[in-house]
């Protein structure tokens, strides 16, 4: 069983968060270059938000597979749980929102700068997030 739910956490983990971080990277970049009818920045926002929904399934399979290897108090783990909570606070509280703002209002190169940033820091953390699973600080398989 933990197999199976380590499997489904990651291949959640490249199929959700990897079209997240690539189309919210490309979105201030659209936003900028954009002209009337332009359709991509749409087309990247709709991706953001549906994979945000979507996105749900990966820290619920983690939490699972940590639960089945009783790993659930380790500190490695622990941090990537709030490292997590905070990248989703940054897709659902800064980038999604600064994202519908740029679709619905004026040009604002000031605003894709900072949503670039943003998106920056996102991404950021998940790097940081992926590390940790991988070394696994303390742990008997860690490096």
């Amino acid at each position: 069983m933990t197999k199976l739910l380590l499997s489904v956490h990651v291949l959640a983990a490249i199929l959700i968060v990897g079209p997240i971080a690539v189309a919210a990277s490309l979105f201030p970049r659209f936003a900028r270059e954009s002209t009337e009818g332009d359709k991509r920045p749409a087309l990247l926002h709709r991706i953001c938000r549906g994979y945000a929904v979507a996105g749900v399934i990966v820290p619920v399979f983690g939490l699972a597979t940590g639960l089945q290897l009783g790993v659930l108090t380790d500190v490695w783990l622990l941090t990537s749980i709030v490292l997590t909570a905070i990248a989703a606070g940054i897709l659902v509280f800064l980038i999604l929102p600064r994202q519908q703002r740029l679709l619905t209002g004026p040009k604002d190169d000031r605003g894709a700068v900072r949503l670039a940033m943003f998106t920056g820091m996102f991404n950021l953390v998940w790097a940081v997030v992926v590390v940790l699973m991988i070394v696994r600080p303390g742990s008997t398989t860690g490096v």
